[in-house]
């Protein structure tokens, strides 16, 4: 009986070796397991966190969306554009290659998300580009609107000389 307990006991030990492995294993994948949990929580709370920062810093009461689109079949290449609300900067943007593409086929951009107090406003727009035949193109119109107490979504459309008597053309939306 002595010999077969001496001869199972390095048995045990190995086996033994490899239960606690196996632990060590489970351990690890678990401690995995709740770093993706904690990086998944972490996310969801920026979500939460930046949802919260617009809503404090653009309320409803008082924000303004202004949004910019071409007209479609557009005589000219859009190069710059600046929004004015009330006489102050707004919004200035220069425009790149894939953005002006994006604009061409039919996309819409936010150039401007802020504050104003209900009432009313002015918006004022240039427009910088290229005609086809290589000449400067500038455009440039001022528009009123009112600010009631829901949140206000302006859009701009922008067409080249040709498409009718508007280049800039500004509406609720």
């Amino acid at each position: 009986m002595r010999r077969s307990v001496a001869k199972l006991t390095p048995l045990l030990c190995i086996f033994l070796m490899l239960k606690s492995a196996n632990a060590g294993e489970a351990d690890i994948r678990s401690l995995d397991e709740q770093v993706q949990e904690i990086k998944s929580d972490v996310l969801g709370i920026a979500s939460e966190l930046d949802n919260l920062e617009e809503r404090l810093l653009y309320p409803s009461g008082t924000q303004v969306a202004v949004f910019v689109e071409m007209a479609e079949k557009d005589t000219f290449r859009l190069d710059a554009i600046q929004v004015r609300i009330n006489g102050e900067l707004a919004a200035h943007h220069i425009y790149s290659f894939k953005e002006l593409e994006a604009l061409e086929k039919g996309g819409v951009q936010r150039v401007y998300t802020g504050n104003v107090p209900t009432g009313q406003h002015e918006l004022s727009v240039l427009v910088l580009g290229k005609l086809k035949n290589g000449k400067d193109y500038e455009q440039s119109g001022s528009f009123p609107f009112s600010k009631g107490v829901e949140p206000k979504t302006l859009g701009i459309t922008l067409a080249g000389p040709g498409l009718g008597d508007k280049g800039i053309d500004v509406r609720d939306w």
